[in-house]
């Protein structure tokens, strides 16, 4: 991935999380092209390529388009879909078409809509589309914990007080 940030001790289980996604017939997809650039600067010189040939001295700070095209259609047929993290470095404009993209696809989407996390939701209110959500939560990390069952505190909290 370039320059990029790429935790190489996270590799193993990243792929085993893969493997048995797809042994469990869980189609898990992954970004196509990037768009690169040798530094993280408004102005800087980008281009777009494939993921497996991104340049050494590149960063990866976007998704690319047949990406854009592909994460769409995989998430076209589904009643809920939950978006927790921007597509890029959106705070720049030359990097900020992934996220735009998603956004505008999946307030127009017709299902449950999830935006988790700061940065995504910066993204969709600053586009005037968080209205357009079934859901919005700031707490990226809370909103992953509750879909995957975890009892939060703030939650069980309430519940406690509901009991006295």
């Amino acid at each position: 991935m370039g320059r990029s940030l790429v935790e190489d001790d996270q590799m193993d289980s990243a792929l085993r999380i893969v493997k048995d996604a797809k042994g469990r017939g869980i189609n898990f997809v992954l970004p196509v092209d990037a768009v690169v650039a040798d530094r993280i600067e408004a102005d800087a010189q980008w281009a777009v390529t494939p993921v497996s040939a991104v340049p050494k001295d590149s960063y990866v700070l976007d998704i690319g388009p047949a990406t854009i095209s592909l994460f769409e259609d995989q998430l076209r047929p589904h009643k809920t879909v939950l978006w927790n993290g921007p597509m890029g470095v959106f705070e720049l404009a030359p990097f900020a078409s992934g996220t735009r993209a998603m956004a505008a696809f999946l307030a127009d989407l017709p299902a449950n809509t999830i935006v988790g996390g700061g940065e995504s939701v910066a993204a969709v209110e600053e586009m005037g589309l968080a209205g357009r959500f079934s859901h919005v939560s700031t707490g990226g990390g809370a909103t992953l914990e509750f879909i995957e069952g975890r009892i939060l505190p703030g939650v069980a909290a309430l519940g406690q007080c509901a009991h006295e």
